[in-house]
């Protein structure tokens, strides 16, 4: 595969398909990151041709489907309406930002007995499904997702390691990260500390300068926990919203911060002050 001068994949199993209500370009030095859905649908195929109908006020730049195929619905130097309402770093909006990948995946299922079931009415086996608590929920209540096949997170891997070289991408988030509260996507299915680790290491620095910022816990609970990563050991109760927090060190989408404590709180639910 290869992304060429018009901004567009080619390359075996990539299929363009014509997305013309996304028209405005990146500002200059844009985009800079990469946002990670799931599409909560029945196919690849389907939720792309959806995401490019004229009455859908949602799109992104590719789909890839479980088998590892990839539609493109907008090239990579227009911006898509994949984040909606977000907010991560000091940004919000983060469609101005990021280029949107959305993996072929049905997301949260309900179980009955031995069946788990998607939104949509489909059915899966046990062999499908990752059971674990989501990032954001901090009763830790193990729910159901779809997983992800090997062919999709190792085409999600390249497609990637390709947007990083051409357009100096130095963020990979998921979209549960920057609209907390009202995304659940990717999932606790898709890996993704340990994806953009593997991606990022050798393009960033994992720490802030050494001077430290303040930054404000900005939602209802937010647990602390001793490492960076959702299965590190709690530390203390979860911080409340408002708490004002020093940061010490940033991590694969986590911040150190100091309270009365010391411990480590996903950077998503931390706004720094003054950006």
């Amino acid at each position: 595969m290869e992304i060429n001068n018009q901004h567009l994949l080619g390359g075996d199993n990539v299929i363009q398909l014509d997305c013309p209500k996304n028209k405005d370009k990146f500002s200059k030095n844009l985009p800079d990151t990469i946002v990670i859905h799931y599409t909560a649908g029945s196919s690849a195929e389907s939720s792309a041709r959806y995401l490019c109908r004229n009455d859908v006020m949602a799109s992104a730049h590719i789909v890839i489907g479980r088998e590892g195929e990839i539609y493109q619905l907008v090239p990579f130097d227009t911006i898509a309406w994949h984040a909606g309402k977000s907010y991560y770093a000091g940004r919000d909006m983060l469609n101005r930002y990021s280029i949107g990948i959305e993996l072929d995946n049905a997301g949260e299922l309900t179980k009955t007995g031995s069946v788990y079931k998607s939104y949509f009415g489909r059915e899966y086996t046990v062999n499908d499904v990752i059971a674990a608590p989501h990032r954001n929920d901090p009763s830790n209540k193990i729910k159901y997702w779809q997983s992800y096949t090997e062919k999709q997170l190792d085409k999600c891997r390249m497609v990637c390691e390709m947007l990083i070289d051409k357009y100096k991408i130095h963020t990979i988030v998921g979209h549960e990260e920057i609209a907390p509260g009202r995304k659940t996507d990717p999932g606790p299915a898709f890996p993704l500390d340990k994806f953009r680790y593997n991606l990022l290491e050798q393009n960033r620095s994992d720490k802030l300068t050494t001077e430290t910022k303040k930054g404000i816990v900005d939602t209802n609970l937010l647990n602390i926990r001793d490492d960076a990563g959702v299965n590190s050991t709690k530390v203390a109760k979860p911080l409340t919203r408002g708490t004002e927090v020093t940061i010490l060190e940033e991590r694969n989408g986590w911040y150190k911060v100091e309270t009365k404590i010391t411990g480590w709180v996903s950077k998503a639910f931390v706004k720094p002050e003054n950006g």
